[in-house]
């Protein structure tokens, strides 16, 4: 492998481990600063409240009438009765309400199985709430404490909806409302109030736990994030660490708040926004069947005309086609590049993404998928790869007169520095022609990192030995922990991560032997086989598409650069044409007299350095 392609690689590296030591030290940062915003700028809320048990027991004393030794209760009806469950559903989700609170307790996603092959419940459980603070009683009554009777409607186009009516007596009530549509995740909730004056807005607190779906709960968790997008359209976010509540502030009206997983989200919505919304996450629990728990607290616009506010939520999975068609920028939450690299994700939205949608619509493999997306993509770079074999080539072809050139000045790297550079000039020869077309290709490397991780399409999706390409494939696992192995590596062996590895020592070995070696640098000889080995612990726990898409790549890589080199690429010419070069008057760039200058004046202060002496 020649300097210049050993310089791509490595800084292929560079920015590879400058991304994640930046990424981990920017999100500790991040957090640390929105901690302190949060602590001065949280304006607290009102948190919905239970009727004191002892208030109203004394009450109930007070308004019995005893009739033959019998007590009877004359509070409202809101106040008491029986908990239940009733169900709304369509052909994809199928969400329960509870009688007590009116709000979803579970939610179950048809089209979606977990892991181990069970009906897949996004979230089931008390945890779960949606409750308003109502106007009556200095906020000790929220919507979540109620009891509710229920009225089930169907509509002709197939929607269908739940009515809740909590009388609380004295003309006081709450309605709220759920619609499903006939088709698709996007949950309506209207509610109004009767006999209780609301201003412009409405305190309310919402939680929700995930529950347990993936191979791996620690990479589960890794992937909880909290997301959100203010009205003016800007979008954030916060990685869930394992903390025990850690609390975000959000600075403006907020349009939406997503609580994402690695596939599925549960999101609220609303259209006016939220106003004082603070959300707090945690991971930190001890349920090994509930990956993180998130709970927010914000002010709903209400409409004191009519004495409603409406909401809605979006209850499944972190499809990029399905989010986008609500077009309220939910698509943001699949992450397909940010921090630095940030400008890889309209790599994936403009390239990637189309071209992995049209064959997959007419080809169910998605292995096959993936190589022939590797061989298209490929085909598109085809040019720069070529121009990186001929450089490679040129190179070959100047080196033994850059060996004579090393010899004939001897220790002196400045004038060897100036000769070089006056022999490239006067071959034609660009010495960054192997390396800038090996950079123009990182942008889809780092694409495809993103990618073939957060496409939910591949989940469960198997090919070969893996059983789902979603995440690493495994061929071995073991459950003792391994000092720094298992840390490092893990507990599994994906096969895919180990042929990538070898594939891509091979190809380097290919290299070195196809191109002129830098007997100054030595170092330059061994990088391309130590950049391998150290992604082979980064790898390992990666999703086995990325995996395979990387081996594939590299064995077209070695075919191509085969062909190439055998066939296309014919040394013999490109040396009479650098003989002929020399003989033309050589054009010097910007760039090359700049190099020039500074290499003279390196040269010139040397030899005042050498006089002092």
């Amino acid at each position: 492998m020649d300097r210049n392609s050993v310089i791509g690689f490595a800084l292929l590296a560079a920015l590879l481990i400058g991304y994640i030591t930046y990424n981990n030290y920017s999100q500790k940062e991040y957090k640390a600063q929105k901690q302190a915003d949060s602590i001065a700028k949280a304006k607290v809320h009102p948190m919905p409240a239970k009727v004191d048990t002892a208030a109203t027991t004394t009450a109930i004393v007070a308004d019995a009438t005893v009739l033959d030794s019998t007590i009877v209760d004359n509070r409202p009806a809101a106040y008491t009765g029986e908990a239940k469950e009733v169900t709304l559903e369509n052909d994809q989700i199928a969400i329960t309400f509870n009688t007590n609170g009116a709000h979803p307790k579970k939610a179950l996603l048809k089209e979606y199985k977990t892991h181990s092959g069970e009906p897949l419940y996004l979230f089931d459980g008390a945890y779960n709430k949606l409750s308003a603070v109502l106007p009556i009683n200095n906020g000790a009554v929220a919507t979540g404490d109620l009891f509710y009777e229920v009225v089930e409607n169907t509509d002709a186009d197939g929607a269908k909806s739940l009515t809740f009516t909590a009388d609380l007596g004295d003309g006081k009530l709450v309605k709220i409302k759920y619609a499903l549509p006939a088709t698709g995740y996007m949950l309506q909730y209207n509610m109004d109030l009767d006999g209780m004056p609301v201003g412009g807005a409405l305190p309310f607190t919402w939680q929700t736990e995930a529950l347990h779906t993936e191979n791996d709960i620690k990479n589960e968790r890794i992937n909880s994030q909290i997301y959100y997008r203010y009205t003016n359209e800007d979008h954030d976010y916060y990685t869930i660490s394992n903390k025990e509540d850690e609390k975000e502030s959000l600075e403006s009206k907020t349009n939406w708040i997503g609580f994402r997983l690695h596939f599925f989200t549960n999101t609220i919505i609303s259209d006016e926004g939220f106003n004082n919304a603070v959300v707090i996450g945690k991971t930190k629990l001890d349920s090994d069947n509930i990956v993180a728990q998130n709970k927010n607290t914000f002010d709903v616009p209400f409409d004191a005309a009519t004495q409603s506010a409406s909401l809605r939520f979006y209850i499944g999975p972190n499809h990029y086609k399905t989010l986008r068609s609500y077009k309220i920028g939910m698509e943001e939450m699949v992450p397909l590049g940010y921090g630095p690299m940030f400008f890889v994700k309209y790599i994936n939205k403009w390239l990637i993404i189309p071209i992995f949608n049209i064959l997959s619509s007419f080809i169910s493999n998605y292995g096959v998928i993936i190589m022939l997306m590797t061989i298209i993509i490929r085909l598109l770079l085809s040019f720069f790869t070529y121009k990186s074999y001929l450089s490679a080539a040129k190179m070959r072809v100047l080196k033994p007169e850059l060996d004579e050139l090393r010899e004939e000045c001897g220790e002196d790297k400045q004038k060897f520095g100036v000769e070089q550079m006056k022999l490239y000039k006067q071959a034609g020869v660009n010495p960054l022609g192997g390396c800038l077309p090996t950079l123009f290709q990182l942008p889809i490397l780092f694409a495809m990192y993103y990618f073939f991780p957060s496409s939910i399409e591949l989940r469960q999706e198997s090919f070969l030995w893996a059983s789902d390409l979603s995440t690493y494939d495994s061929i071995a696992s073991w459950t003792s922990t391994i000092p720094v192995l298992s840390s490092v590596y893990g507990n599994h062996i994906s096969l895919f991560t180990i042929l990538m590895t070898i594939s891509s020592l091979f190809l380097a070995l290919y290299n070195r032997n196809m191109t002129a070696q830098d007997p100054n640098n030595p170092m330059l000889k061994w990088m391309p086989f130590i950049f391998p080995i150290f992604l082979l612990g980064i790898f390992n726990k990666m999703a086995a598409a990325l995996t395979f898409y990387y081996f594939f790549s590299n064995m077209i890589s070695i075919a191509q650069q085969f062909i190439i080199q055998k066939y296309i690429i014919n040394e013999d010419a490109i040396h009479a044409q650098i003989q002929e070069n020399k003989n033309k008057p050589a054009k010097e760039s910007k760039w090359q007299q700049r190099l020039q200058e500074m290499q003279k004046a390196q040269m010139e202060k040397a030899k005042q350095q050498q006089k002092k002496k």
